[in-house]
């Protein structure tokens, strides 16, 4: 079985249900025309052309780690990223305070520097599929969060809290990301030993 991504340059951040309307009218087109990319020459992986559009093609054995590396090349060279089976798209902006910080997923997904929006948008997939979701800096503190809503946050001592609604915990990861901490304030904590 194998998987896809699809690149293309896009001079704003678009969300999902614009993402996958480019992908679906792309992949309704046939390949070929013009000459070949500097991205698709990095890119890992099956690379087919189309018009303005660069499909990756790899297996779901190597999904993890290519797509990471797609990833790095597509943000590398100011380019949008759509990935059809999580239905994400991966945008060069905006992105958060913390330069290298990642988003892991229960899933295998790992993206150096995410934008905000995907980091939105990859909350709302938590599933026994996809068990977690978390932003780390490395050496710093995390944040991250499993099905049921349960916050945990780390800055030294791990604490944790039960979160009742996605929209609470996508506020949360937002204010984390951007360097905030009012989650701290509305939701009540408890220690955990580590």
């Amino acid at each position: 079985m194998s998987v896809e991504l699809m690149v293309w340059d896009e001079p704003v951040p678009i969300d999902r249900d614009r993402a996958r309307a480019t992908y679906l009218a792309v992949k309704r087109t046939e390949p070929g025309g013009g000459d070949v990319p500097d991205v698709a020459k990095e890119l890992p992986g099956q690379v087919t052309l189309y018009p303005g559009h660069v499909l990756v093609t790899m297996d779901l054995d190597t999904m993890d780690e290519m797509s990471a590396r797609v990833f790095a090349v597509a943000r590398a060279h100011g380019m949008v990223c759509y990935d059809p089976q999580r239905d994400l798209v991966h945008n060069v902006a905006p992105l958060g305070v913390y330069e290298g910080m990642q988003l892991h997923t229960g899933d295998g997904m790992i993206v150096h520097d995410p934008d905000l929006g995907l980091v939105h948008d990859v909350l709302a997939t938590l599933s026994p599929q996809n068990p977690f979701v978390a932003l780390v800096s490395f050496g710093r503190h995390f944040l991250q969060v499993s099905p049921g809503y349960e916050l945990e946050y780390k800055e030294g001592t791990l604490i944790r809290a039960m979160v009742p609604e996605l929209a609470e915990v996508q506020q949360a990861f937002h204010e984390y990301a951007t360097g905030g901490r009012g989650f701290l304030d509305r939701h009540t904590w408890q220690d955990q030993a580590v």
